[in-house]
């Protein structure tokens, strides 16, 4: 790695704990710190790590093998959707932002919003970030009073793009990319959120994601960044 992305890397990552320095090993990590300072997804250790998202053109992406959509869920994750088996980045970043953007606490418990959340996790527990992706659902207070609020909310994707940083070093270092094969992916679209005596709205929403995509092996969320990169 040239010397220059490794300043910009320990600028950026002076707050970090230790292992998330030492971890910050693949092309889409040290391209979004030296550019955006938003990687707070970076990975996590080498030798250990795993650990959901209700609220209130690319380049050489393979293509995907499924259709994007909603899959009926088990009864363990109440209505989170089943992970789409994709083996393209933005496919998967799409249909990932999607369930992130989704909830229904009429019909779903916090713990299997967790549950159905982690299943689109990738399998590779060394890089994934899952303490980034878990925090993003309220606290057992909170989603208790959202289900007696009859509040459930979804979501409409207009876009996926890998942010323009990650194509400029990926062209720069293409190499850089087979060591864990995740893919910053920019999702943008619209939420809708409803409760009950017809009360709701709706806001546009975006993220960027860590989508891991090795060939020949369907897609997994890896984390998201706590910034979007354009």
């Amino acid at each position: 790695m040239k010397r220059s992305r490794t300043s910009a890397l320990h600028r950026h990552t002076a707050d970090w704990s230790a292992n998330r320095r030492i971890a910050a090993v693949t092309i889409v990590i040290t391209l979004l710190v030296a550019v955006a300072g938003l990687v707070a997804w970076a990975t996590g250790d080498r030798d250990q790590r795993r650990t959901n998202a209700p609220a209130a053109p690319a380049s050489s992406a393979p293509a995907a093998k499924d259709r994007l959509g909603t899959t009926p869920s088990s009864p363990g994750t109440g209505s989170v959707a089943k992970p789409p088996r994709l083996d393209d980045p933005l496919a998967y970043g799409k249909a990932a932002a999607a369930m992130l953007w989704s909830y229904d606490a009429r019909s779903t418990g916090r713990d299997q919003q967790l549950a159905g959340m982690h299943a689109w996790m990738s399998p590779e527990t060394k890089y994934t970030d899952w303490t980034a992706v878990q925090s993003q659902v309220p606290d057992p207070v909170l989603w208790s009073r959202m289900r007696d609020n009859a509040q459930h909310a979804t979501a409409t994707v207009t876009d996926a793009k890998f942010p323009s940083a990650f194509k400029q070093a990926l062209a720069e270092d293409p190499a850089a990319l087979t060591e864990a094969y995740i893919y910053a992916v920019t999702v943008t679209g619209k939420q809708t959120i409803r409760w009950k005596d017809g009360g709701g709205g709706a806001e546009d929403r975006a993220v960027t994601l860590a989508v891991q995509c090795r060939p020949s092996t369907i897609c997994g969320l890896v984390s998201m960044a706590p910034r979007v990169a354009p």
